[in-house]
């Protein structure tokens, strides 16, 4: 098994690994998968050194908690650290049936409908589900999940109760996941928050993180786990149609993500590595999160993390421009002689 260093969260005391697993892949995320290639994918995970699995109700409407959680049920649980999130309800509806959910991409039969709900009672109705479907008496870290259009109720409503579950010790850590930064910024500066989940905002094409939120998570000793490396794709494999933030990427950043791969090869590595080693670098990130359908994709997201990216190559962005100034970069390792 690879070893990946671990991070506590905030003051929280939950450890997390530095190359953590989304779920939403193996909740049938775009594209179906069977239940075994679930299971083989979670496997592999746990084989590479991961210990930090991510899931949320939103994931093909449950099936990713109940795929994760019987791919890890007889896993020592002290062993893992799981997360899942707060904010969408499923209640069933026979109105869709026959139908599927792809509208919302996921491609499940739309056996129950999303509700927005970031209320207290909301909040613990939405765990105890979330228990059931995993199996498990616990979980480790939740999320209030793309509260960008119920501010008030989150802030209002959603944290507090996060925060009592915490105090209650129903939940070791508790934090936010959003596809922005600013709204997480103020959930750092304003909140008692262990962990912000960031997905797609700090990565080798999108610098905004950078500005306000790892720097105010650096002040205040929040953790940051970072998603969305890839952005969702572009940063992987950059070529024609390949997406950006789950659309097709406009020419021009697919021409910079060309560029960025002709030097990551010019420099023998390759651009996975590099975007996956450029957000670990900030020392308020605290695990990197990779979504993966498969055992061959969580593997080589194992290996390209776990493959140092030459030095020379971050010299070459900073000359370039393709790198913000303070813009932290991994330290190659000491030569012990």
């Amino acid at each position: 098994m690879s070893t990946l260093g671990r991070s506590a969260l905030g003051r929280s005391g939950v450890e997390v690994s530095a190359l953590s697993f989304g779920a939403a892949g193996i909740g049938n995320l775009f594209t179906e998968i069977g239940d075994e290639q679930a299971d083989e994918t979670v496997d592999a995970a746990w084989s590479g050194g991961i210990h930090y699995f991510d899931t949320a109700p939103h994931y093909g409407i449950g099936l990713s908690e109940r795929r994760l959680g019987a791919a890890l049920r007889d896993r020592p649980r002290a062993e893992y650290t799981l997360s899942t999130k707060v904010g969408r309800l499923l209640e069933p509806t026979e109105a869709a049936a026959g139908g599927d959910d792809l509208a919302n991409g996921f491609a499940v039969p739309a056996t129950h409908r999303r509700v927005w709900d970031f209320s207290a009672q909301g909040v613990r109705r939405s765990i105890e589900a979330s228990l059931e479907r995993l199996g498990l008496d616990r979980v480790d870290i939740v999320y209030l999940h793309d509260p960008d259009d119920h501010a008030e109720q989150a802030f209002q409503e959603g944290y507090p109760a996060l925060e009592k579950l915490r105090s209650e010790g129903v939940v070791g850590a508790i934090g936010a996941g959003m596809n922005q930064a600013e709204m997480l910024t103020r959930f750092v500066r304003d909140t008692d928050v262990d962990v912000v989940l960031c997905a797609g905002r700090y990565t080798l094409l999108d610098h905004t993180a950078l500005t306000e939120l790892l720097p105010a998570a650096q002040e205040r000793g929040t953790s940051v786990v970072i998603g969305g490396a890839f952005n969702s794709g572009l940063l992987a494999d950059p070529r024609p149609g390949a997406t950006y933030n789950y659309q097709v990427a406009p020419a021009e950043l697919l021409d910079r993500a060309l560029r960025l791969k002709e030097i990551a090869e010019r420099h023998d590595t390759t651009l996975r590595a590099a975007a996956l080693a450029f957000p670990a670098a900030h020392p308020a990130v605290a695990s990197v999160l990779v979504g993966a359908r498969s055992a061959h994709e969580v593997r080589d997201c194992a290996e390209q993390f776990t493959t140092p990216v030459a030095e020379d190559f971050w010299r070459e962005l900073r000359e370039a421009k393709l790198l913000p100034e303070g813009a932290p970069v991994p330290v190659p390792p000491q030569d012990p002689s």
